[in-house]
């Protein structure tokens, strides 16, 4: 491809007249499909399983006995280890619901772990060809994904959404990142005010931190020695539990050594924030950890890095469905209303519908409400109405899913 695809991913910071350029540019750029190493082909009482490598980046095809000659390209989430596709596993249980209805599913392991946005959409989109090439030109193809995987859908349908019909975002960790990630980062410097020393300095994070089991344990710990500290910072967070609490503040260590390793420096920057809302009868203890908590200021470079990948346009090109839990530890449902107002501020409102389903935990949703959301897409793009905001509807059992027989 004359222009690269990762180079789309910078595609929110060019004027407009330059990236419709690029976007023409790829267009008409002759694919360039890459050859796997070494497929392996197995064949199931379901379908067909093939899983091999694309450059440095595994893969899986999953191609059911009753195949509906359509496709979901997936996306899976954050991934602190290699994903690594053995033929004789099954197949994502996210994807499962919609492999059921007859649809192919693709699913890449990206050649890097972590936010792996900058690996993870061109090798996607390198699988997908290579799909076309293998097996025909899908009747329909769609995209799917949960977590991160949720934020790689909204970007495909940003940047790519001509060869897709529509989009499933599950839990999706929509957004800028850096907005997103910046306000981790701030609640991990808060969590050293009132527990110092309980995991690794901020800036930089120790290369090779894990997030272990006993990581979080050691934090959880320390939080029930100050059962009133730990309340201001569940207040703060929005979290319910010192489970909970204690995950993410270990977890975000993690994220923020990733994200300082991918961007050659510190991206975050807490200076500018005024902390609010660890008591809500008073504004004293917001007034202490103010004057307490440490101040860091970002690497303009790793900085960029983060807003490069990626501040979203809000300008779907296709419908999507996003679903989300009543309440996420991990994807927070304050996170969402940002990209709501991108989609609406670039004018693609008509694209976009968000449903919540009465489930706690990050994308914790059964295999029926993820066909049932599925479902509610395939019908609108096939000229239904969209579906509602709003509760996740169950179907009825003798309600027949949608089917792609056009």
């Amino acid at each position: 491809m004359s222009i690269s695809v990762r180079r789309r991913l910078f595609a929110s910071l060019m004027p407009a007249p330059l990236l419709a350029l690029a976007i023409a540019s790829h267009a008409l750029s002759p694919a360039k499909v890459k050859k796997p190493v070494e497929p392996t082909i197995l064949k199931t009482s379901d379908g067909t399983v093939e899983t091999g490598y694309l450059d440095d980046a595994p893969y899986r095809i999953d191609i059911p006995n009753n195949w509906n000659h359509s496709l979901v390209v997936f996306y899976h989430g954050y991934a602190e280890q290699p994903y690594l596709y053995r033929i004789t596993d099954h197949i994502n249980s996210q994807a499962l619901p919609l492999f059921e209805r007859g649809y192919a599913v693709i699913e890449s392991g990206y050649s890097q772990t972590g936010w792996a946005l900058e690996q993870a959409y061109p090798e996607t989109e390198d699988l997908r060809r290579y799909f076309i090439k293998r097996y025909g030109q899908p009747r329909e193809t769609y995209a799917a994904g949960g977590s991160m995987g949720g934020q790689l859908v909204a970007i495909t349908l940003e940047l790519n959404p001509r060869p897709y019909v529509g989009g499933l975002d599950l839990c999706g960790s929509v957004g800028a990142s850096y907005q997103n990630f910046n306000r981790r980062f701030a609640d991990r410097a808060a969590f050293d005010v009132y527990f110092p020393g309980v995991l690794p300095p901020l800036d930089p994070v120790p290369t090779g931190f894990e997030d272990t089991a006993a990581d979080r344990s050691r934090v959880l710990a320390a939080l029930r020695t100050n059962p009133a500290a730990a309340t201001l910072l569940r207040n703060l967070t929005g979290l319910h539990s010192d489970v909970d609490l204690a995950h993410n503040m270990s977890y975000w260590t993690f994220i923020t050594e990733d994200l300082q390793r991918r961007g050659g420096g510190n991206p975050f920057d807490n200076r500018n924030l005024i902390y609010s809302g660890t008591d809500p009868a008073s504004s004293a203890s917001d007034l202490d950890l103010n004057q307490r908590v440490h101040r860091y200021a970002a690497d303009p470079r790793a900085q960029a890095y983060l807003v490069h990948h990626y501040t979203p346009t809000g300008n779907l090109g296709r419908p999507m469905l996003a679903i989300h839990t009543i309440y996420d530890p991990i994807v927070q449902l304050s996170q969402l209303p940002p990209y709501q107002r991108h989609v609406q501020a670039a004018g693609a409102g008509r694209n976009f519908v968000q449903q919540y389903v009465d489930r706690e935990g990050h994308c914790n949703f059964t295999e029926d409400q993820i066909g049932d959301a599925f479902d509610e897409l395939v019908h609108w793009t096939h000229g239904g109405p969209p579906p509602t905001p709003g509760l996740l509807k169950i179907k009825k059992p003798e309600e027949p899913a949608e089917t792609n027989r056009k």
